[in-house]
């Protein structure tokens, strides 16, 4: 069976990169077709794979400071990849990786990390981003069409996967498919319990403004208490001039240095609504609890008062709250990891790889009584 992966850009190393990892893994073999590619920004052990980029990636120019400003155009690149050859493909997907071309006998089997953000549940944050008036009517007009064309291309997915219920229900509302959660994969066994836990709070996050980076912010403002932000991004300036002296913003870090931070503080605040939350996960292998706001995915990864605490509102009160309660539980750290193992990538594959297996042989299946 001639296998194919589709994903969207690589051009970081985040959730969606880590599950393109693991589904890699499993069929080392498979090209990784994907809009852009910059190979700067991704684990050198990558460079080995068959990457195949798109015809726009290789002809339009300044493509690395101004990719993403060629994204009316994503589309029409992902549609240019012939892949007529293939029995089976596997997108990766938060923007258009799902809406790849396959003929009548080629399954397609999307893990949805979302449907796209911007057009979507996202759109007025993404678009009040922009100040000038032209820019925001210019995002309007763009995302009318590329909301038609969102919709209208889903249909081409045989079979969809969601990284949490959160997601499944996305889908279906928007989309009106079902799904099958399979949630996202952590490398558990590289995270370790610390003998020693130090008085600060962390935040890992990209710092953009659907992040909610400022919530923590003005809660620690109040309270005094340390507060270390890993990450960077546009919001970083504005974030830096209201933040007191006791927030500390480190920009990007190593993975050791992460785990560093992740095994020795109080707790991880996971302000956003997300569609997961990886890093909900990699606290918890660290025996460390999570403060996770009430909507979106992140909730999913905890177990309530045992492994981490929800707060309700988005407002620092609510997170203050929270801060406070965390501080008189008794969090045992070995019964956090043990949770956080059950989304080990042992795990991950398993689960992947007996719904493909499934799928393509109810899809095949299916075609023979038809042909």
């Amino acid at each position: 069976m001639k296998v194919a992966i589709v994903h969207d850009i690589l051009s970081q190393l985040g959730g969606a990169e880590r599950v393109l990892k693991a589904i890699h893994e499993l069929f080392p073999e498979a090209p990784v077709f994907t809009i852009y590619c910059n190979r700067n920004a991704i684990p050198d052990d990558w460079k080995g794979w068959d990457i195949r980029e798109s015809t726009l990636a290789k002809y339009l120019p300044f493509k690395k400071k101004f990719f993403r400003h060629y994204f009316p155009l994503y589309p029409i690149a992902i549609e240019q990849f012939d892949l007529r050859e293939y029995d089976l493909v596997i997108s990766s997907s938060y923007l258009f990786a799902k809406s790849v071309l396959t003929t009548q006998h080629t399954c397609h089997i999307c893990y949805c990390h979302t449907p796209m953000r911007q057009a979507w549940d996202l759109y007025w944050d993404y678009k009040n981003t922009y100040s000038r008036w032209f820019y925001r009517f210019i995002y309007d007009i763009v995302f009318h069409y590329i909301r038609q064309y969102d919709f209208v291309s889903s249909a081409r997915v045989d079979y969809y996967i969601a990284n949490s219920n959160y997601v499944k229900n996305r889908i279906w509302k928007i989309y009106r498919r079902e799904s099958e959660v399979i949630y996202p994969p952590i490398d558990w066994s590289s995270f370790w319990v610390s003998e020693r836990v130090d008085d600060y709070y962390l935040c890992v996050s990209r710092l953009v403004p659907y992040k909610r980076i400022d919530i923590p912010i003005q809660a620690f403002n109040k309270l005094g208490k340390e507060l270390i932000i890993v990450g960077d991004g546009p919001a970083m300036k504005m974030l830096k001039k209201i933040a007191k002296k006791n927030i500390n913003f480190v920009g990007r870090v190593n993975e050791n240095e992460l785990k560093k931070y992740l095994s020795r503080t109080k707790a991880l605040i996971y302000p956003s609504i997300e569609d997961f939350g990886i890093a909900v996960l990699e606290v918890q292998s660290s025996g460390r609890p999570a403060i996770v706001y009430a909507k979106g995915g992140a909730r999913e990864g905890i177990i309530e008062k045992e492994t981490g605490i929800v707060f309700n509102e988005p407002t620092p009160d609510s997170l203050i709250a929270a801060i406070k309660q965390i501080e008189n539980l008794p969090f045992e750290p070995q019964k956090i990891r043990n949770h956080a193992q059950k989304f080990d990538i042992s795990t991950f594959k398993k689960k992947l790889l007996n719904f493909i297996n499934y799928k393509v042989e109810e899809f095949f299946s299916s075609m023979r009584n038809y042909t």
